[in-house]
């Protein structure tokens, strides 16, 4: 197992060698820029794509503008302006300088600065990072709470009512997407047209440092409970119907009816036999789903529960082209995307110890 795992790392490293590479050749071919961003913005044709440049350095376009005695607004910037700011976005350097200086970088975990922020990117990740995993984390739990006992009970009731009817239920809750969903539980408890049961803003309530410990863990879930509602609806529907599929072929083979034949309940032999071979295929899309939720389950409920978190700041990151943000981000999903596949591996053999990862080939 140990020669398993050094071989996964070392895995690790041309895979985010390469996903670095394809990113970084891609943007050299995207139109736009930071640089034309600026000066765009110092020409007035561009109010930036988010109106959040600004950070603790005070508003980029705004401090070039004041600096430049030359810049005469619609006639033009002046050519030595442009060179200043390629200089300072590092565009003097050739390509290829530039992406084995960024690689030679993320291997010390030294993600620079934000081009519009004026903020360590590691440190505007781990700003954002707790509204993220706060997210990911209870959707992922809630979906698989739910998914699991109820794909088990419909596999036991397979054909039944309770079978049909919850189906349809799955169904149409992954049908309707997050973010429309969510918008509906804004509207009926957030204060919209009905009732104001739950909080809108943030993930804590203004006064939550005078609240007791046990208030804060109120206050923290009940800040989470509409977003989290929101991102878990539809997300529990695939690993329903993949735990009673997988219950139901195990159930059909013959080693069940032996154990029925020996006298063993239904429970001993749904949970004592069926129930570990059962579970490795939903195991599988577990990391999948997990490293998701960080982003692309909570990009557009972020926006709607103003939740600033990891999911928004790529977002805006890309949109504005601020490629330290945008790179590291994809670097550490990445990283995490691996990390979290290895310990799934690792799981299976925790749950049937006859999968030997020794003899695979990586």
């Amino acid at each position: 197992m140990l020669a398993y795992i050094a071989r996964r790392l070392l895995l690790m490293i041309p895979t985010l060698f390469g996903i670095l590479l394809i990113s970084f050749v891609i943007v050299q071919f995207a139109p736009g820029g930071p640089v034309e961003r600026i000066m765009a913005q110092l020409q007035g044709l561009d109010s930036g794509a988010t109106g959040r440049f600004s950070g603790g350095g005070g508003d980029m376009a705004s401090q070039m503008q004041a600096s430049d005695t030359g810049y005469r607004g619609a006639q033009g910037l002046d050519a030595k302006l442009i060179e200043d700011l390629n200089r300072q976005f590092g565009f003097d350097k050739p390509a290829y300088e530039r992406f084995f200086k960024m690689v030679k970088d993320f291997m010390l975990f030294d993600f620079g600065r934000s081009f519009f922020r004026d903020t360590p990117v590691l440190q505007l990740i781990k700003e954002k990072l707790p509204v993220s995993m706060s997210l990911g984390i209870w959707m992922t739990l809630l979906s698989y709470a739910i998914s699991i006992p109820l794909g088990i009970r419909k596999a036991v009731r397979d054909g039944s009512r309770f079978d049909i009817w919850t189906s349809a239920v799955v169904i149409v809750g992954y049908a309707i997407p997050s973010f429309l969903f969510a918008v509906l539980l804004v509207v009926l408890f957030a204060g919209g047209s009905f009732w104001q049961i739950f909080p809108l803003r943030g993930l804590t309530s203004e006064n939550f440092d005078q609240l007791s410990m046990l208030g804060k863990v109120a206050d923290y879930f009940w800040h989470l409970v509409l977003p989290v509602t929101a991102m878990a609806i539809g997300a529990f529907a695939t690993s329903t119907f993949l735990t009673k599929n997988s219950f139901l072929d195990e159930i059909r083979k013959q080693y069940v009816q032996t154990a029925r034949m020996k006298g063993l309940s239904e429970n001993q032999v749904l949970y004592g036999h069926v129930f570990r071979n059962a579970m490795l295929i939903v195991i599988a899309g577990f990391p999948a789903a997990f490293v998701s939720a960080f982003f692309t389950g909570s990009l557009l409920i972020e926006n709607i529960f103003t939740l600033d978190g990891l999911g928004l700041l790529s977002f805006e990151s890309i949109v504005n082209r601020d490629y330290p943000v945008v790179f590291a981000n994809l670097f550490i999903f990445s990283l995490l995307g691996l990390v979290v596949n290895l310990i799934s591996d690792l799981i299976y053999t925790w749950i049937d110890p006859r999968i030997d990862f020794e003899t695979r080939q990586v």
